[in-house]
């Protein structure tokens, strides 16, 4: 009988708030982020394009388990809508599909603008990751296949024009999950008659995670030049931010060692107390400070769902 194979690289955990550059995919800054901390597993919370910089919240470790708390949250992205052409990937990188001579004033286009907030119905772009019948749709789009996409509904919070030019126009929105930038830029172009296209995003927020965490690329780069093996990674590691900060939204209950060590085990813990929550259908266990499971409150007990190391 074969020995199970022990993963390589460190335990370490933790969320890495990137500032993705420009023409730097997603799973690339993954790949290079798990090889610079030697970290056993890495994942993100939401794809950024190539042509997109800003925030990527990258999970190592036992991180990956709060992965899709991050990927519900709210996100702000301020991005520049370029004119007169539509695109095949709606933004820079794809072919010119349609042309126009005209172009939106201001007043048009804040006319426009109330239509797109709140809960809005969006047909992805045709370059993107949506599957259609177990195919990305980007893969069939390279292949030259128009694919009908179906629409779905999406929430945008705040839609804000910052500045407008004769030939682009320059916004900040703030929105759930599931939405395409690119689908507002090609909609807003449609709409206004002028056709248009993304030339510029930038993501500056994921929730829970401020803009000031965001570490650029460069600086960990840098780091590469610290020959002590053990000093590099502690320098690296000093960017880290707690596994439990993705789940701030949550309630959060404190415990003891005792309970945190019958949590690990799977075993669930007995809640006293005047001010113990009565039921939650999802809560945090933090023994001094630390993430130790997320579980359900209910009959006066803290269930664990996931736990941590």
């Amino acid at each position: 009988m074969s020995r199970p194979r022990k993963p390589k690289g460190r335990p370490v955990s933790g969320w890495l708030i990137l500032d993705k550059p420009v023409d730097f995919g997603s799973t690339e800054a993954v790949g290079k982020i798990k090889w610079l901390f030697n970290a056993q597993k890495a994942g993100h919370a939401g794809t950024l394009d190539p042509l997109a910089s800003g925030m990527l919240p990258i999970a190592l470790g036992d991180a990956t388990k709060t992965v899709p708390y991050v990927m519900d949250g709210r996100k702000i992205y301020e991005f520049t809508v370029t004119w007169g052409e539509e695109r095949s990937t709606d933004d820079l990188e794809g072919e010119v599909t349609q042309t126009s001579d005209q172009r939106p004033t201001e007043q048009q286009i804040r006319a426009l603008m109330p239509a797109y907030i709140g809960v809005v119905s969006q047909i992805p772009p045709q370059f993107s990751a949506i599957k259609i019948a177990g195919e990305r749709a980007y893969d069939l789009a390279r292949e030259g296949e128009t694919v009908e996409i179906p629409s779905r509904e999406v929430e945008v919070h705040r839609l804000t024009l910052l500045k407008a030019e004769t030939d682009r126009a320059f916004f900040e929105v703030e929105c759930g999950k599931g939405t395409y930038v690119r689908s507002l830029a090609r909609d807003f172009g449609r709409e206004l008659g002028c056709y248009g296209h993304i030339s510029e995003l930038r993501r500056s927020f994921v929730a829970p995670f401020a803009e000031e965490t965001m570490v650029p690329l460069s600086a960990l780069i840098a780091l590469e030049e610290i020959e002590d093996r053990d000093e590099r990674l502690a320098a690296l590691d000093a960017y880290l931010v707690d596994t439990s900060e993705a789940l701030s939204a949550l309630p959060q209950i404190r415990i003891s060692d005792d309970q945190a060590h019958r949590l690990r085990m799977g075993n669930p813990i007995i809640l006293r107390g005047r001010d113990a929550p009565v039921a939650e259908p999802e809560a945090v266990a933090l023994a001094g400070g630390k993430l130790v499971a997320i579980g359900e409150i209910g009959e006066g007990e803290f269930r664990p769902k996931r736990v941590f190391a």
